[in-house]
């Protein structure tokens, strides 16, 4: 029988439960090079709604992962298209062609042309809205759902934070489910979020040490020394060069980005690099230091993306325990007395 906690988190979830198709309503944070086909199938087969993160994948690469993932798993999952790539309507092809149930579109606002596409090829189109007038205006573009990401969360990131977002958005979107991230370690946050309207919550941080994820030891290590203090956000040197800001463990790594813009800035002043190659020079920075991180273990040299929740991440677990105590955390908060 289920105790009064249980039921009232089924109730408040169902909606998410039901539009993701999983037992709990926890999508995973789409973390380049962190969530590949290992991490992913483990957040699905632990009751969660895995999501690969694309990054600047091939269309080649990514067929590869998804027919990796589908092998390692039965239950739904997503894919995590970044909507400036420039292979974009490729990569929907891909997912297309692989009937992946839901593509969350982020790095930028989707064009309607792809999410029109998408959603004409069956599948659901999940949006990120930094605001109320943009999730209003995507969900009349046909965005299925809405992500509301906070400034706790790590890598790119908004100005605002998560709590505030929250309060702006939720009491005026009914019409989609509406899934809150960032900053969010607990099952007790987890079912605040969902009292005050939400359909389910997005995780990342917290993922990044479980035992399927294959990043680098070290990478691990410097998560479990972390605290939410040391969880900075990355400073813009020039404002002609609009570098979205990322939030990552302080090391080497962080004033190395500034050495990086003040020479791309120069190179751009001395008619080397024209405006867009200068951005895309430094956005290319942050995908090569990520990945020699994560997969190299240099937490030196490289970017340990982290959202100010680290501090909460103290060992490596399994997938299903974290959930499990995300689940029963909420259920306690939620059972009276």
């Amino acid at each position: 029988m289920k105790s009064s906690g249980q039921a009232r988190l089924a109730e408040l979830w169902q909606r998410g439960k039901d539009f993701l198709g999983v037992e709990h309503a926890i999508l995973g944070g789409a973390m380049s090079w962190v969530s590949e086909r290992n991490l992913v199938s483990a957040i699905s087969n632990a009751g969660g709604f895995g999501v690969i993160a694309c990054g600047s994948m091939t269309p080649e690469l990514l067929d590869l992962e998804i027919t990796a993932t589908s092998a390692m798993t039965d239950k739904p999952f997503g894919v995590n298209l970044i909507t400036m790539h420039p292979a974009i309507s490729d990569l929907i092809d891909v997912c297309l062609t692989h009937k992946v149930s839901h593509v969350v579109l982020a790095g930028g606002i989707p064009a309607a042309v792809d999410i029109k596409r998408l959603k004409e090829g069956g599948a659901k189109v999940i949006c990120f809205a930094p605001a109320l007038i943009l999730a209003k205006k995507l969900i009349r573009s046909g965005a299925d759902a809405i992500i509301v990401e906070g400034s706790e969360a790590g890598g790119h990131i908004g100005p605002v934070s998560t709590s505030v977002l929250a309060q702006e958005i939720l009491p005026h979107v009914k019409d989609v489910p509406v899934f809150v991230a960032g900053g969010i370690g607990r099952g007790e946050t987890l079912a605040a979020y969902l009292e005050m309207g939400a359909s389910g919550v997005q995780l990342g941080t917290l993922f990044v040490c479980a035992e399927e994820s294959i990043a680098h030891e070290k990478f691990k290590k410097a998560f479990m020394r972390g605290n939410s203090r040391d969880a900075i956000i990355s400073v813009q040197l020039d404002p002609r060069f609009p570098v979205i800001p990322v939030r990552a463990l302080k090391n080497k790594a962080s004033e190395a980005f500034m050495n990086a813009q003040r020479d791309i800035i120069t190179r751009h002043q001395s008619g080397e690099l024209d405006m867009k190659e200068a951005q895309l020079e430094i956005e290319h920075y942050w995908a090569g230091a990520l990945r020699k991180a994560v997969i190299d273990g240099d937490v030196e040299a490289g970017s340990l993306m982290a959202g100010q929740i680290v501090g909460t991440v103290k060992s490596e677990q399994p997938t299903q325990k974290i959930i499990d105590d995300l689940v029963e955390q909420a259920v306690d908060y939620l059972s009276p007395g």
